[in-house]
């Protein structure tokens, strides 16, 4: 009797002593707020069907980035949900697992831009396009063409991000008859901007009191913030102007060494499912990547959700992940420089 007593009391000292509950969950990075609701309605229908909880770890874009440099060789999560061109980051640093595509029973049926290399997926596309407040704007104002900002009455009320400013230098490389990355070829059309601009925003809780108050009632906004607001009852349109809208991926990679490789697998295979699909779309009012996806009429009629190979033809501006790593930096240094001072 003495010695079953000892050996239970081992096995119980034992099971104490192991992980059991951090084995038990899938681990994803994310941002907070409604980007961490977002992603879980993957991780509630994935507990669904593995029985396994999903914790988020959340924060920054580029914070998280930072972390997952330090802890390369142990990761604090097993999947990262991140925009698609700094993913791109994260593989160049050897900071993802490559994707076992055969196991993604989903991926041929998705849009060609859904497809990021060998390490991560699309999961939902959304647009940067300009957006204005009709009640403030004059009667029968249009955006048709990004060349609009550039118009008089856009004047000393237009605002845009500082931290990306990617959307608008894209467009006046356009509007030059140049591409993304002669750039250089649209300076002199950006610099005939600043007139326009009265402020630049930080995030997108800026973004969207600049625009509720009417301090910059024409915005380059994130089309998800914009139809909050017009969800608050905001007089706003969101126009895709006839050179296209930039086109922004959240994407999903699996962190290398993640001991959770099968369920991380799982978890992106369930992103692209079509009912998921459709709930995150519904959720954030952005395009779904899975061409089977069942998009309401009323969100398939707003501008920039894409649901036809032909949208994504003649709509979006899409740019390698690449070039958009690459160039961000660049563009970023030369803003700052030249536009914000």
């Amino acid at each position: 009797m003495k010695k079953l007593w000892i050996a239970l009391t081992a096995a119980f000292a034992a099971f104490s002593a192991s992980p059991a509950t951090s084995q038990e969950k899938l681990v994803v990075s994310v941002w907070g707020g409604n980007w961490k609701d977002g992603a879980a309605i993957i991780g509630k229908e994935f507990t669904k069907r593995t029985g396994m909880e999903v914790e988020y770890i959340t924060g920054g874009t580029l914070d998280r980035l930072t972390k997952a440099k330090v802890a390369r060789n142990n990761p604090e999560s097993d999947v990262t949900y991140t925009t698609s061109h700094v993913g791109y980051l994260y593989q160049n640093d050897g900071l993802f697992e490559k994707l076992d595509k055969s196991k993604l029973t989903n991926f041929n049926d998705l849009y060609s831009s859904a497809d990021r290399g060998d390490y991560e997926v699309g999961v939902y596309s959304y647009i940067y396009s300009p957006v204005f407040r009709t009640d403030l704007m004059p009667k029968g104002f249009r955006i048709g063409s990004w060349s609009d900002l550039w118009s008089p009455e856009v004047k000393g009320r237009l605002s845009m991000p500082d931290f990306d400013p990617s959307h608008i230098i894209i467009a006046a490389s356009k509007l030059s008859s140049s591409t993304p990355e002669d750039w250089k070829n649209g300076i002199p059309l950006l610099l005939k901007l600043k007139p326009s601009i009265k402020a630049f925003y930080q995030s997108d809780a800026t973004s969207q009191d600049l625009f509720k108050n009417g301090e910059t009632p024409v915005e380059v906004m994130l089309s998800i913030n914009a139809y909050h607001l017009i969800g608050q009852g905001v007089p706003a349109t969101i126009e895709i102007p006839k050179e296209g809208a930039v086109v922004g991926i959240g994407a999903l990679g699996i962190n290398k060494g993640t001991k959770k490789l099968d369920a991380a697998q799982q978890f992106i295979d369930i992103a692209l499912d079509p009912v998921v699909q459709q709930q995150i779309c519904d959720f954030h009012k952005c395009s779904p990547m899975n061409k089977k996806t069942t998009v309401s009429p009323e969100l398939a009629k707003l501008p920039g959700i894409f649901t036809t190979e032909e949208q994504w033809k003649t709509q979006a501006i899409v740019l390698p992940d690449s070039t958009y790593s690459k160039l961000l930096p660049i563009w970023k240094a030369w803003f700052t420089e030249e536009m914000m001072h």
